[in-house]
């Protein structure tokens, strides 16, 4: 997943480095496209953008950000300024996690977006813009960012709030444990900021430039927005510094062994943030903080959840991959997302299985046969270090 802050300034699309919604193509390119290519970059379509999947090798990149530092072009995510007086009633309403809980400017809070019948539009990262909480910055992700805009638009009409889209902005995660050590010496004045950040913080570095102690790997590190136009050179200014270029396979096996959901997968309109190991997310305390989907997540709640989120191992053989059927004591199940783990050296999935299973084995139907796998708590690893014996 992503995070920031409020910066002001209206854009002007410019068509080189924009990504490019002001242009008659079918396939969108971010202002890191050049650089990609440069470094070699198998291009592919991900959601109507096109990104790399690896740089030659998923593998290594992978390895990169468990023991050194990557990073990732997530310029296809949209940043969004929020302005007004009710920008943070609007917040309130629109999402199920609380914004009133952002104690201080910077500070980043993870939430669903829910639809009103209580399933996940999109997961998203709001950060507090300053003191008066007149002002917030909102991250969606790139396949739902239509959506989202929309939603916003749809709930922010009651609040009178300005939504300003930052098509002129770049995002770089630059992920691992040598992640800010390395990016430090690109940008040594930023050492005290970022040394200063927890996670979940951010902060407005000034000229469009904001920093955040996020990202989608279970490594330290940071995501950058910056404007499109310094992107390319920030990127090669990286590489130089030893930071790898990693693509969306290594992204996906990042997260996938950090146990983070993949909106599509993972969630969606139909799934509520209760059978998505999401419950952390949604924030009932103030009982007369009304919020779009509350009514059916509350009954749900009430009522119980049928299923619950795991993580499946794999002891040899095979692939797990999404959609195929977990069959346990209690009932069958459903693998969400599967790949094979490179630290671990054996595949693994995330699924939802029923409530009452409580085993630590289950079966999966891989090719018309039933595997056995063994049945853990998320995360598979977190930090470069395996989270199960």
């Amino acid at each position: 997943m992503p995070q920031r802050r409020y910066f002001g300034r209206d854009r002007e699309a410019s068509p080189i480095f924009a990504p490019q919604e002001t242009l008659m193509s079918d396939i969108k390119t971010t202002p890191f496209h050049q650089a990609h290519k440069d470094a070699g970059a198998k291009l592919v379509d991900f959601a109507g953008w096109e990104l790399p999947i690896h740089y030659g090798s998923q593998i290594a990149e992978h390895e990169a950000v468990r023991t050194d530092a990557g990073m990732f072009d997530v310029s296809h995510m949209l940043v969004t300024d929020v302005t007004g007086e009710k920008a943070k009633d609007f917040f309130r309403k629109l999402l199920a996690n609380d914004v009133a809980k952002l104690g201080f400017v910077g500070k980043a809070l993870y939430s669903a977006m829910l639809n009103d019948q209580g399933g996940v539009i999109d997961d998203l990262i709001v950060y507090r813009g300053n003191e008066a909480e007149t002002q917030y910055r909102i991250v969606s992700n790139g396949a739902t960012r239509e959506k989202d805009s929309a939603q916003f638009q749809k709930i922010g009409a009651e609040f009178g709030i300005k939504l300003t889209p930052r098509y002129d902005l770049a995002m770089l995660a630059v992920q691992g444990p040598k992640a800010v050590a390395k990016l430090l010496t690109v940008k040594p004045e930023w050492a005290d900021t970022i040394n200063g950040l927890k996670p979940f913080q951010g902060a407005d570095l000034g000229n469009d430039w904001f920093v955040a102690r996020t990202g989608y790997t279970g490594e330290d590190g940071v995501e950058v927005i910056l404007p499109g136009s310094e992107a390319e050179a920030f990127f090669k200014a990286l590489q130089q510094a030893g930071v790898k270029p990693c693509g969306l396979g290594a992204r996906d096996t990042l997260r996938m062994e950090a146990g983070m959901n993949l909106y599509g997968n993972d969630m969606d309109d139909n799934t509520s943030p209760l059978e998505a190991g999401m419950a952390w997310t949604v924030d009932l305390k103030d009982e007369a903080r009304d919020f779009v989907g509350k009514a059916p997540l509350v009954a749900l709640k009430e009522k119980g959840v049928s299923v619950k989120q795991v993580g499946l191992l794999l002891a040899k053989g095979g692939i797990l991959r999404e959609h195929m059927e977990v069959i346990t004591p209690q009932g069958k199940g459903e693998t969400t997302s599967g790949v094979f783990s490179p630290s671990l050296k054996q595949s693994i999935a995330i699924a939802r299985v029923p409530k009452t299973f409580e085993g630590d084995t289950a079966k999966v139907l891989i090719r018309g046969k039933e595997v056995d796998v063994r049945v853990l708590k998320l995360p598979f690893v977190r930090n470069g270090q395996k989270q199960f014996d």
